[in-house]
């Protein structure tokens, strides 16, 4: 007597769970569709569905907007040294957590990851706190460190979990044979821990791009891209011209998260690491 293929495949998601997770996608996903949507439409000042009419005139009106560039250039600048910032510390501080046992690491991992763990209204007021008793005036460099304080955590997540599948044999064989430091790490660490490096960036770059609540709180009179669709929602001049930058910030963040995804997923092909 033959068995169903279909009940007996342990692997096969049952007919609710399909269903569940179709809804739980759409549920998130909807809203986005209707931004996309409402960047086309011929209606300057309200939302009707359907729309009336589809246009790409507003991508043409978004271009020639000072204010729009003004906004991107600014939040491409922060993005950029605030990922290049948390590179550097963040692959820093994952390679002295993972290698070095030392009294008071625990403490030491745990206030590294609570930037992130915590709300950012919270970090957002200390951060204002911070810099009103050291009297540091608001400006670009404000908004590049309220924005690093997250972006070290996403790639010391990253730089750190790669560096514990590393065999340490392969540090210490290069050390043997002559390697100093930096040797070791730019022929041994970097090529094996450069994709996961890379995806910590590319995440890092994409919160920082997107980042509101942080920014309100570090940026003074200055407006980064997502700062200046939020006073447009307040008080919009042309409602459609907000979706295309929506757009845009769905581009920029999607993106990176894509590739960064595809670097990782097969990040447990590390070499050195079979047993």
């Amino acid at each position: 007597m033959r068995s169903d293929p279909k009940r007996s495949d342990p692997n096969r998601a049952s007919l609710p769970l399909k269903l569940g997770a179709g809804f739980g996608i759409l549920f998130m996903h909807l809203p986005l569709g209707f931004i996309i949507l409402y960047a086309f439409t011929t209606e300057e000042r309200s939302y009707a569905f359907p729309p009336p009419g589809l246009t790409l005139k507003w991508f043409a009106v978004a271009w020639e907007r000072q204010d729009i560039r003004d906004a991107l250039g600014l939040s491409l600048q922060v993005a950029a040294i605030a990922t290049v910032a948390a590179l550097v510390l963040g692959t820093l501080a994952a390679g002295a957590l993972s290698r070095f046992r030392f009294f008071g690491r625990e403490p030491v991992t745990l206030l590294l990851i609570l930037p992130i763990a915590l709300p950012g209204i919270v970090t957002g007021m200390a951060l204002r706190t911070a810099f009103g008793v050291a009297d540091i005036p608001f400006s670009f460099w404000t908004i590049v460190l309220g924005h690093a304080t997250f972006c070290i955590v996403v790639v010391y997540n990253n730089a750190v979990a790669r560096l514990r599948r590393l065999n340490p044999s392969l540090i210490e064989a290069s050390m043997d044979l002559g390697g100093n430091a930096f040797q070791t790490f730019f022929h041994v660490i970097l090529p094996n821990t450069a994709t996961a490096l890379l995806a910590g960036g590319m995440l890092a770059f994409a919160l920082s791009f997107d980042e509101v609540i942080v920014t309100t709180f570090t940026a003074g009179q200055q407006s980064t891209l997502p700062i200046w669709m939020l006073q447009e929602l307040v008080r919009p001049r042309q409602r459609p011209v907000t979706n295309v930058v929506a757009v845009l910030v769905i581009i920029a963040t999607f993106l990176p998260i894509l590739a960064a995804y595809y670097l990782t997923r097969g990040g447990e092909a590390v070499e050195g690491s079979g047993k």
